[in-house]
């Protein structure tokens, strides 16, 4: 099975992709994560906005390499998730997905998470808006094509729906 998991920055993309890949591997299958954010051009590749590395841009993500990778592993694998921001913007990976879960937040909550998310030190404001504006344009899950499911990232992940799902 190849389950694409997108939403915006901060939403709990990598969090179900961990909690699902520790889910079926405890029930005996393989599975496999690829997280979006490994397949990062170098930085200078990346295009800039406003002399800032965009990395919320889809040009960042090597999208030939990360499809490659999958429909190599989804043969060698009972499971084989994709989670990222762009997770449904490339055609040729997203027709591989064979079910797509969007975790949806609020833009109060996004807003919330990412302030205070210090790992890449302080982030201007202008920039969290554009990270936000970039998700509606290439993340949202309007781009999505295919059947799929929204699941709620402003608390605790609804597992059984999302096991339901996965199971249909």
């Amino acid at each position: 099975m190849l389950v694409g998991i997108g939403g915006v920055s901060r939403s709990g993309k990598s969090t179900l992709a961990n909690l699902l890949v520790t889910y079926f591997r405890k029930h005996g299958k393989k599975a496999i994560i690829f997280h979006q954010d490994d397949f990062v051009f170098p930085e200078t590749e990346i295009p800039k906005v406003r002399d800032k590395t965009d990395w919320e841009s889809p040009s960042s993500i090597d999208h030939d390499l990360l499809y490659e990778l999958v429909a190599e592993f989804k043969d060698r694998f009972d499971v084989v998730i994709v989670d990222g921001l762009f997770a449904f913007y490339d055609p040729k990976l997203n027709a591989l997905y064979e079910k797509r879960l969007f975790i949806k937040v609020s833009k109060r909550t996004f807003l919330i998470r990412k302030v205070t998310d210090t790992r890449w030190g302080y982030v201007p404001t202008w920039f969290v808006d554009h990270i936000w504006k970039s998700f509606l344009k290439y993340g949202h899950e309007k781009h999505i094509k295919g059947d799929y499911v929204t699941i709620s990232g402003e608390d605790e992940f609804d597992l059984d729906k999302v096991r339901k799902y996965l199971a249909k």
